[in-house]
């Protein structure tokens, strides 16, 4: 029989000699009631017709739907990208689809995909949150659906976290800088808003600037990526002590392309001015003498979701009080903050950690 993409459980039952209840069976997860030569007929049938099930018939007929849902704000995002791809893999080899919804930094958007994939009965949730949705995610939970939360904290919901240490990744990026002989310093950031990591990172290095040891500033950057005015800000600040050891870093990648663009427009020499951008991205490599970043494990930090919510969907822990699991950043050196004597220390060459082995069950 030709192969077809309309093609029926009727159909692959008749092509394989086997009942109907057989294929079903076979599809739903319990081929361990049929014999081995069964499944191998069975399998060579769907094969050789092209079958491919219903997934969302299936769901509503069984109650599931082997479907996960990611919510992000910035889908353009180097990190969210990276991440996504951690995700994709770990639905795969769970057995899951995964639904992605891009809301564009926008809360109302946000609230719409979260309705839409409630609407598709997703089995778990992963949100990298743009707004405070809070109430449709308790709406969400209370009907069972587990959510993880990707990179940002909800004050007002509880849920498992998988993210960066925030506050670590900045002291390693201090900690190297002044190793290096920086001592003036400036913080370059978007605006925190409701996003927890900014906030934290931002945070983090106001205490370090307030115990001493450095002198430095925070701007917080409302500006796309080769905007004119950020050449001027920037010139203005190393105007006003052009002999000291100044270096700048970006709280993401975004604003280190935007840095880095000002700064090639001002002419500055990397290294002479360091540049450390949170976030590794292909181009840093490229970039003059290579920019040194600090580089989340991205697929790791996916993969953690992913396993999150498959703790979260199995009876015996799904009632489990919410984890947090943090992950270290990875210091990449390049000439960008390389000065004469500057010697990079040994604890600051970090590994991404581990979650407990529970997190990947």
């Amino acid at each position: 029989m030709p192969a077809t993409s309309r093609s029926t459980i009727l159909e692959v039952a008749r092509d394989a000699g086997v009942s109907k209840t057989s294929v079903s069976r076979y599809l739903g997860g319990e081929r361990h009631r049929l014999s081995a030569t069964l499944q191998r007929r069975i399998a060579a049938s769907i094969t050789r017709l092209g079958y491919r099930p219903n997934q969302m018939a299936r769901g509503l007929k069984g109650g599931r739907s082997r479907l996960l849902g990611m919510v992000v704000a910035d889908i353009r995002n180097p990190f969210t990208v990276d991440v996504l791809h951690g995700v994709e893999q770990a639905c795969r080899e769970q057995g899951f689809s995964l639904l992605v919804c891009n809301t564009d930094n926008d809360p109302a958007q946000e609230r719409e995909h979260l309705a839409l994939l409630a609407a598709y009965r997703v089995e778990g949730l992963v949100v990298n949150a743009a707004g405070r949705p809070s109430a449709e995610l308790r709406t969400l939970a209370g009907q069972g659906t587990p959510v993880v939360l990707l990179d940002r904290t909800l004050a007002d919901f509880e849920a498992d976290v998988v993210g960066l240490d925030n506050g670590r990744a900045v002291d390693t990026a201090l900690d190297h800088l002044l190793a290096q002989g920086y001592t003036r310093l400036l913080y370059l950031g978007e605006p925190p808003e409701a996003a927890s990591s900014r906030q934290r990172r931002r945070e983090r290095f106001r205490q370090r600037l307030a115990a001493g040891g450095f002198t430095g500033d925070v701007i917080e950057l409302a500006m796309p990526p080769q905007d004119p005015s950020l050449a001027r800000v920037l010139a203005d600040w190393l105007a006003e002590a052009p002999d000291d050891a100044n270096a700048l870093l970006c709280a993401n990648g975004n604003v280190t392309l935007a840095v880095a663009h000002a700064l090639r427009e001002l002419d500055v020499t990397l290294g002479e001015v360091g540049l450390l951008g949170i976030d590794e991205l292909d181009w840093c490599a490229l970039a003059g003498p290579g920019i040194t970043t600090l580089a989340q494990p991205t697929e790791a930090i996916g993969r953690a979701a992913v396993a999150s919510l498959m703790r979260r969907l199995d009876a015996d822990t799904a009632t489990t009080p919410p984890r947090r699991t943090d992950y270290m950043g990875r210091l990449i050196q390049r000439g960008s903050t390389q000065r004469q004597g500057g010697v990079l220390p040994p604890n600051n060459r970090h590994e991404p950690t581990r979650p407990d082995p529970g997190d990947l069950a």
